[in-house]
């Protein structure tokens, strides 16, 4: 019977050892939360340079605004019923000579040609 439970006991240790290394693993970390926001890894992308542009312009006809999209600095992406993105834009406001930033949230759902720009605010400081 003492043989059974020291086996028994290895098996539950090497579990519970294999359990801590999947946890602790640099893969295990990078897996992607389902519905969680990813970074974009190509900010200069085209769709994402469109999406970004696509917020300025919007943005300018809601706000009467003349903002001038520059690039995206950097940005996320959550995939939901089509794909939220929240990007940093650079973006000059008329004969201004330095650019400022700024935060867009744009739904995007192409399945339905379906776009809206949630959010857009300057980053302060």
């Amino acid at each position: 019977m003492a043989h059974k439970s020291r086996s028994l006991l290895f098996v539950f240790l090497a579990i519970l050892l294999a359990s801590a290394l999947n946890e602790a693993s640099p893969v295990w970390r990078r897996k992607s939360i389902a519905g969680g926001w990813q970074p974009i890894d190509n900010p200069k992308d085209p769709e994402v340079v469109e999406i970004a542009n696509f917020a300025v312009t919007e943005h300018n006809k809601e706000a009467s605004t003349a903002l001038a999209f520059e690039a995206v600095v950097k940005g996320e992406k959550q995939v939901v019923a089509g794909t939220n993105y929240r990007l940093v834009i650079a973006a000059k406001d008329g004969s201004a000579t330095s650019s400022k930033q700024y935060q867009a949230v744009v739904w995007d759902e192409p399945s339905q040609k379906s776009r809206k720009l949630v959010s857009f605010e300057e980053i302060k400081g």
